[in-house]
């Protein structure tokens, strides 16, 4: 008498035949390649790295507050997120979840504006070059001038970086999800190493305690009144903990992604909230000074520099650029992953293309270099911009909120309904489940989501116009935003029409 063991990855194909689709993609990623595609997505060390000046001037210490809030409102909608992780396993996980919950048309706007969210992402992420690569080596800055992001000379000399930068992950993207995932666990171990570096050697040059963070002087003092400047500087935390979700768009390539996924989203931003409170509180803890100026302009670099030393300083600049080649490279994987997906089910302009696989690399190729290509066409259209960065990373930031509450109000009208017992109940045992905290989670993950899109888009001269020469940025995010969503409705009457 003799037994058969089915592998697993055939296991897993066969759960994607029951819902709908036949195995096109390799299915290549175990638990850890999981985990760095959420977590490289969000990348600590390149945002908070870019953007702790941006939290310190509105609120001084105090901003560290905004994290842990920030933290467990993300968390809220991760939670959501691996029980439909856990329940439809599918690649495009954004636009998959929502229509499955929402029906066809809250799928595909979820779906098209997380697509235009990831495009404007990688965009602002390949800028993060300019941060870095001049400090390293002057030759770095091709365009003569300033370094300063804020500066003309500074954006169009990120705009070269990042280009360039796009072009190299593209490639990658195109020759194979293993090459990628190979590539992205290694800098994601790079970048943990450099995290975990970075807050031991701030713990040891600390000049004060941990008691830095009740100083409110700056919050108190602020022309915003203190509740406007705390949640002006909360939208660095809001910027920097999004895409955890990554995991789940790489389900189809995932083993045993009902049970991997669900892990990897909630330890990824788990991970990365951890690792992210620790640097910031470490370099209020070892800064020089607290009111010389340089922390609220030039940020961790300042505190960085003066701790470690030039050599190690510029060691520390190498893991970051690392870090940002990564997070780069996950977000267009993410981003050609939902296009693929959305293709795949012929809701796209050229979905025959767009959905096409590679037959021995098992990759969508043509969703990423889709992606590559608008993105360097996003860097280009602003090229001399001075207020390049904070306007890229606001607008595609709320685009990722509105997608993100998409998915996460239809599923609480789910509940609601009594639908959501329903579908638990057609899904394997064992699977992660809220349970009974289901509904409370949820109506708190879609109050935290609404909120954040308000003030995310709200339209402050200090955020979209900061060098007060074009009050027009005052109001990118909702005009952008309605720029997507009248372009979005074209082109799905269009799509549709060419179907019917």
């Amino acid at each position: 008498m003799t037994s058969t063991v089915v592998p697993a990855v055939h296991v897993d194909d066969a759960d994607l035949t029951s819902l709908g689709y036949e195995p096109t993609l390799h299915r290549k990623l175990g638990r850890y390649a999981s985990f760095a595609a959420g977590f490289s997505f969000v990348s600590i060390l390149t945002t908070i790295f870019q953007l702790f000046a941006f939290g310190y001037s509105f609120a001084g210490p105090a901003f560290f507050w905004t994290w842990p809030v920030v933290l467990v409102g993300q968390l809220l909608v991760a939670l959501n997120f691996a029980e439909l992780a856990a329940r439809y396993p599918l690649s495009g996980a954004v636009y998959q979840w929502a229509r499955r919950m929402g029906g066809e048309a809250v799928g595909w706007f979820a779906g098209w504006f997380m697509a235009i969210a990831q495009v404007v992402t990688a965009a602002a992420a390949a800028i993060a070059l300019q941060v870095v690569l001049p400090q390293l080596w002057d030759g770095f800055q091709v365009v003569g001038g300033d370094p300063a992001l804020n500066t003309v000379t500074g954006a169009s000399n990120a705009v070269v970086l990042g280009a360039v930068l796009l072009v190299a992950t593209t490639i990658i993207n195109s020759l194979g999800v293993k090459l990628m995932a190979h590539v992205n666990s290694v800098g994601v171990t790079c970048e943990i190493v450099g995290v975990a570096a970075v807050v031991l050697a701030l713990i040891s040059a600390a000049q004060r305690g941990p008691e830095v963070v009740a100083d409110t002087t700056v919050l108190r003092s602020s022309d915003l009144g203190a509740v406007g400047a705390f949640l002006v500087s909360g939208l660095m935390a809001a910027y920097v903990m999004v895409g955890f979700n990554s995991a789940g768009e790489l389900s189809e390539e995932t083993k045993d992604p009902r049970r991997t996924a669900p892990r990897t989203i909630l330890s990824a931003l788990l991970i990365s909230g951890i690792g992210g409170a620790l640097m910031i509180i470490t370099a209020l803890m070892a800064a020089p000074s607290l009111d010389d100026g340089r922390l609220a302009t030039e940020g961790l670099p300042y505190v960085l520099t003066a701790v470690l030393g030039t050599f190690w300083g510029k060691v520390l600049l190498v893991d970051v650029a690392i870090a940002i080649f990564v997070c780069t490279l996950a977000i267009q994987t993410a981003g050609s992953r939902l296009v693929f997906s959305m293709a795949r089910d012929g809701k796209l302009p050229a979905s025959a293309l767009l959905s096409s696989v590679h037959p021995s690399r098992g990759t969508p190729m043509w969703p990423s270099i889709a992606i590559g290509a608008l993105a360097v066409a996003v860097l280009a259209i602003n090229v001399g911009n001075a207020a390049l960065f904070t306007t890229l990373s606001s607008v595609c930031i709320v685009m990722v909120y509105l997608a993100y509450l998409m998915v996460t109000v239809p599923q609480l009208v789910n509940r609601l309904r009594g639908d959501w017992g329903q579908v638990a109940q057609t899904t394997p045992a064992g699977l992660f489940s809220l349970g009974r905290w289901g509904l409370p989670v949820n109506i708190l993950a879609v109050l935290y989501g609404a909120v954040m899109v308000v003030n995310l888009a709200w339209p402050r001269p200090e955020v979209y116009d900061p060098t007060g020469e074009n009050p027009v940025l005052l109001y990118s995010a909702p005009l952008m935003v309605a720029l997507v969503l009248v372009l979005g409705l074209w082109v799905r009457r269009r799509t549709l029409a060419t179907k019917a």
